[in-house]
């Protein structure tokens, strides 16, 4: 199998994953913070260790201010419902997951207004659109950090720049960019940074969180959910503190503890090391599928300017029946169709069909991107299904 979609769920992962969670599950899954016993202190000291070790990864001076979540999905509608009252103003674009975009259909229900600003062909959120989008009510702006379509790596540092001209909040989807792109939230001004575990960190899925700014007002903050936290037993309102306001239940430690293990892969390889070389690989990933007659590529051209990701379409054939070719006769993994992102696929003219997405991790190679290309050729110059 050539395993090429990464985008949606990295395989394989590191061998330090796959040991830590069982050693961690036949050792030390109790439940954590709510005994006093060995086991249960472990298991609360190594969800701590994985916070520690993604404020590394992320530059974050008190790592309380990462709160864990089930994936970037739950994070972001932590932040969503959880910041935005009827009579608020959202700015987003046209190249967003639905991830981000049903949450805010769901809350335009509720009175809050959404403007989508209009990406690009190439999948470009373009800063001064955003600029002319923001009124008087606007409180928000929430993009992608990397376009899960088209790969394309977003100005989120400008985008950021002119939230807090205008003093708005921020919020990122860094589903596609945390652990594939170098993250400093310390210098990047963003306010809301959320992140999947199974992706680019390299975790399992059921892992991920919500990195929290020092502009994000806690009385503004709604929780989602309330219940237990092991502290603070006899109040009967969550703890306000961070991050137990966002916690509430038994976690996934089991799973945080191998998401731990992937950023510390991460943390110890270099993630600028990592970006390196997925870059080379979309490279010649890329390259190799323009020159292949009869096929369209999208997003941006140059491969330091996308993720590890790359979606096309083969004239005269559906994205799904040439992805099932690839799986069934070449034993390639892809993903084809809308990708949870069907404003995506009508900004770069794909919808309603989608494309046929590749995305790559370091645990390709060079050899297996040179192969896919000649399966796609072989395809393309065959008769469409």
């Amino acid at each position: 199998m050539i395993y090429l979609d990464n985008a949606a769920t990295t395989w394989p992962k590191p061998e330090s994953v796959y040991r830590e969670m069982d050693r961690f599950f036949r050792l030390s899954a109790a439940n954590p913070g709510r005994s006093g016993h060995r086991m249960a202190l472990a298991a609360e000291q190594a969800i701590e260790r994985t916070r520690l070790a993604l404020a590394r990864l992320f530059n974050i001076a008190d790592p309380n201010r990462i709160a864990f979540a089930c994936n970037a999905t739950d994070a972001l509608n932590t932040a969503l419902k959880g910041l935005l009252r009827p009579g608020d103003h959202v700015v987003t674009s046209s190249v967003e997951h639905n991830s981000v975009l049903r949450p805010l259909k769901g809350l335009e229900k509720r009175g809050v207004t959404v403007t989508k600003v209009a990406a690009s062909p190439a999948g470009w959120i373009d800063p001064n659109a955003i600029a002319r989008a923001i009124g008087p009510e606007t409180r928000m702006i929430v993009t992608t950090h990397v376009s899960n379509v088209t790969g394309t790596i977003e100005p989120v540092a400008a985008i950021g720049a002119l939230a807090r001209q205008r003093n708005l909040l921020y919020l990122v989807d860094g589903a596609q960019s945390a652990g594939t792109l170098p993250i400093d939230l310390a210098a990047l001004p963003v306010d809301l940074f959320a992140f999947t575990g199974h992706k680019g960190l390299f975790g399992p899925p059921g892992t991920g969180g919500l990195c929290i700014g020092e502009r994000v007002a806690m009385k503004d903050f709604s929780t989602l959910r309330e219940g237990g936290t092991g502290t603070r037993s006899e109040e009967e309102l969550q703890p306000s503190e961070l991050p137990q306001r966002f916690e509430a239940g038994t976690p996934n430690t089991v799973g945080i503890v191998g998401l731990g293990a992937g950023v510390e892969f991460l943390v110890d390889r270099g993630v600028a090391n990592v970006r390196e070389q997925e870059t080379l690989l979309m490279d010649r990933l890329a390259a190799g599928l323009r020159k292949i007659s009869a096929l369209t590529v999208y997003g941006p051209e140059a491969a330091q300017e996308r993720g590890a990701v790359v979606s096309f379409n083969v004239a005269g054939w559906r994205p799904a029946d040439l992805g099932t070719i690839l799986d069934q006769r070449f034993a390639v993994a892809c993903r084809t169709g809308l990708h949870c992102a069907p404003e995506a696929a009508k900004t770069i003219g794909a919808f309603p069909l989608g494309t046929v997405r590749l995305s790559l991790s370091i645990f390709n190679t060079a050899e297996e991107i040179d192969l896919v290309l000649g399966y796609v050729k072989q395809i393309a110059g065959s008769p469409p299904l």
